[in-house]
């Protein structure tokens, strides 16, 4: 038997009044979803427990299989295993976020979107500036990036996630608690550092925001997780373009598939990500396909641009794996499930539950007709812990 896990990051929404009631799963044409949907057994899940952060390392450890209460560590030991940066005792990582500042606010918590190359040469300048042997930045991808500093009192301060802070003054939410002065300090310096930068001339000349601050969050230690193949004696590959949750891949035992053209943006190539995972199915049993693009354009405010990622998720990502069940006369057991919701009509992810469907060859299905939150709600689930999910898949419920 082989397994996957197809998670279209932050795709579950609320209904918006604008577009007749209908949430962008409903409005989206997904043939290959609803046949999930329609042929499984659905319901929704709560992937973010009562009280825990509404983010993707929390919610895609519960998809994944761990009960994030008993084991979340924070995003940033996730993004450090993923660029093999291995931590020291003493030392928290943290993801670092290259970001705008404008006029004393917070303008853009991914300033512009930078690509990769640009962004090296920011991190790499940064590290000779700012490095020291307590300090180290490490290049990640797009505006996504790691620092790690050393001393435990890191893990105790607040630091606010910035797609939850655009728009707010800087000094209203800089970092609080026992290390925030230094932390304080590295952001402050960064501005001052970043404005000059050649990269940030090239950007402003062609009207793309500067990437002139960093801003670090999600600071946590290594943690220590049973395998997917000490828990279910099965390999395992992941599949997505962002470092948490190649991170969490590498601490669950999977092999962390690399794909060209995959960008964690509208623009990914879904195809290429779609023939890697089925080739990796050839070898190993259960694939966890990330896309992140969906949650992007939640934290838009895209209405278009979510519909869109939905049903190119839906035509490259689901049609491909249907197409190939056809092909090699093999049920798969699938499960389908958004790690969490990101409303467009509030920008930024919030704890709850998602739709899930769970198609498993031969069962019979339950009364849900299509994927979508609404329908979802006809199935024979009711807000699980979205931890239980990956059980169920495996052992066929």
């Amino acid at each position: 038997m082989k397994y996957l896990v197809l998670v279209p990051d932050g795709a579950a929404d609320r209904p918006v009044a604008a577009r007749g009631g209908a949430t962008p799963l409903e409005a989206a044409r997904l043939p290959n979803m609803d046949f999930l949907a329609e042929n499984g057994i659905c319901g929704t899940a709560v992937t973010v427990p009562e009280g825990m952060p509404a983010g993707s390392d929390v919610a895609n450890f519960s998809l994944l299989g761990y009960d994030p209460r008993v084991y979340y560590c924070g995003r940033g030991p996730l993004e450090a295993a993923s660029m093999g940066v291995k931590l020291a005792e003493d030392q928290v990582a943290f993801r670092c976020n290259l970001v705008t500042e404008e006029e004393g606010r917070l303008a853009d918590y991914s300033a512009g979107h930078i690509p990769t190359e640009e962004a090296r040469r920011i991190i790499a300048f940064l590290e000779e500036r700012l490095g020291d042997p307590y300090t180290a930045f490490h290049p990640g991808v797009g505006y996504r990036h790691l620092l790690v500093l050393r001393g435990l009192r890191y893990l105790e301060d607040n630091c606010i996630p910035p797609h939850d802070a655009v728009g707010r003054k800087i000094e209203e939410i800089l970092p609080q608690g026992p290390g925030s002065e230094r932390l304080r300090s590295l952001i402050r310096l960064s501005r001052r550092l970043l404005e000059d930068h050649p990269v940030n001339w090239w950007r402003r000349e062609r009207g793309l925001r500067p990437a002139n601050m960093i801003w670090p969050w999600g600071q946590g230690r290594s943690p220590e997780l049973p395998t997917l193949r000490e828990r279910f004696g099965l390999t395992g590959a992941v599949i997505t373009a962002v470092d948490l949750v190649k991170g969490l891949g590498v601490h669950a035992g999977l092999e962390v598939v690399t794909v060209p053209g995959a960008t964690g943006y509208h623009d990914t190539d879904y195809e290429a990500k779609a023939r890697y995972a089925l080739h990796a199915l050839r070898r190993v049993d259960l694939v966890y396909v990330h896309v992140e693009a969906p949650d992007e354009a939640g934290h838009e405010r895209s209405w278009e641009a979510k519909v869109e990622a939905l049903e190119n998720f839906d035509r490259h990502i689901v049609g491909a794996v249907l197409d190939e069940s056809v092909r090699l006369h093999e049920e798969f057991h699938i499960l389908l499930a958004p790690d969490h919701p990101t409303p467009v009509e509030v920008g930024t992810h919030v704890p709850e539950p998602v739709p899930f469907a769970l198609y498993l060859g031969g069962r019979d299905p339950d009364a849900a007709r299509a994927f979508s939150e609404r329908e979802a709600s006809r199935g024979t689930y009711r807000e699980i812990p979205g931890w239980k999910l990956m059980d169920m898949l495996v052992k066929g419920l």
